[in-house]
């Protein structure tokens, strides 16, 4: 049986890696190259660099809703579709065209955390576990059955991209796990309860900027789980600072937004505690320890956080 994997950036790579060395794919599609970095360079996406370093055909569609992009798409006949962090909704004549429809590798435990940035929303909201779920994809946004679930606990210091990369590695194993089941039928799809459903949606860069008006211990999860994108920040005179690490503390100033001195290192005064900024990095800087920044920004102590 012949399947086609669906999947863009690095999250997809495990999913990618194991189908291949046990399946036949005979098609990668992902996302077109796309400007990136300073000089706009075109980049080609972490799935087409693994995929054409071993010989698999790739397809890079800019509108799946094309109707030679199904033709080239059924010309393969596909049992299987296979998709992992695509980066588009896929229309349901695509989902339905193999004989075992579409099935969809999740970092979540669905139907928490239906959307695109599951693994940040789960951290941000101070959830004890997460993990993967495999499901057959229907035209909903994450709303298929579930064939299979794994779950783990998130760790107090993981950021979003370690946990990321956790799950990326759990979903690997859990869909060649699942898949000689769903195709035999020995698993039977379980309905999600939509009432259980939460949704994270797509992530901007201006969602990180720090807001003092919230309370620090909700801030610090921020950090860890915008790390290292989106990534959280502040302005200070202005310069944009990016706030690699931090925590919460107790200790508060007189007035929210304040940047106080908390054990020799800059703490942002906020609606309950304070932000312990730990590492830093200002913009076109290297990121560096908070307190040597300070040594070389005394300044930053007592002033007031301005907003963009």
């Amino acid at each position: 049986m012949q399947i086609i994997f669906m999947g863009s950036p690095e999250f997809a790579l495990p999913s990618l890696n194991a189908l291949r060395r046990e399946y036949d794919l005979c098609a990668v599609v992902t996302q077109p190259d796309r400007p990136s970095g300073r000089g706009r360079a075109l980049q080609e996406s972490a799935v087409k660099r693994e995929a054409s370093a071993y010989k698999i055909p790739v397809i890079q569609p800019e509108n799946l809703r094309e109707t030679k992009v199904y033709s080239h798409l059924a010309s393969l006949r596909p049992g299987l579709i296979v998709v992992a962090a695509y980066g588009q909704i896929l229309p349901r004549k695509i989902l339905e065209l193999p004989v075992h429809g579409s099935i969809n590798v999740h970092a979540s435990l669905l139907p928490r955390w239906r959307g695109a940035a599951p693994v940040q929303a789960a951290i941000l909201a101070g959830d004890a576990q997460t993990g993967v779920t495999i499901m057959k994809m229907d035209a909903g946004l994450d709303t298929g059955p579930i064939l299979k679930q794994t779950a783990t606990p998130i760790r107090p210091d993981e950021t979003g991209g370690e946990l990321e990369s956790r799950l990326a590695r759990m979903g690997g194993e859990l869909l060649v796990e699942s898949i000689p089941g769903y195709l035999s039928g020995d698993i039977t799809p379980t309905p999600q309860e939509d009432a259980q459903s939460t949704y994270a949606p797509m992530l901007k860069k201006r969602d990180g900027e720090i807001d003092p008006e919230l309370d620090a211990e909700r801030l610090a999860r921020q950090v860890r789980a915008f790390e290292p994108w989106p990534s959280s920040f502040f302005y200070w005179s202005d310069l944009r600072i990016v706030v690699r690490a931090a925590r919460a503390t107790l200790i508060q100033g007189t007035k929210i937004g304040e940047i106080i001195l908390v054990e020799g290192l800059p703490a942002i005064s906020t609606a309950s505690g304070a932000l312990v900024l730990e590492r830093v990095q200002p913009a076109g800087k290297r990121e560096m320890n908070a307190g040597d920044f300070l040594n070389g920004a005394p300044d930053l102590i007592g002033a007031q956080l301005t907003r963009s």
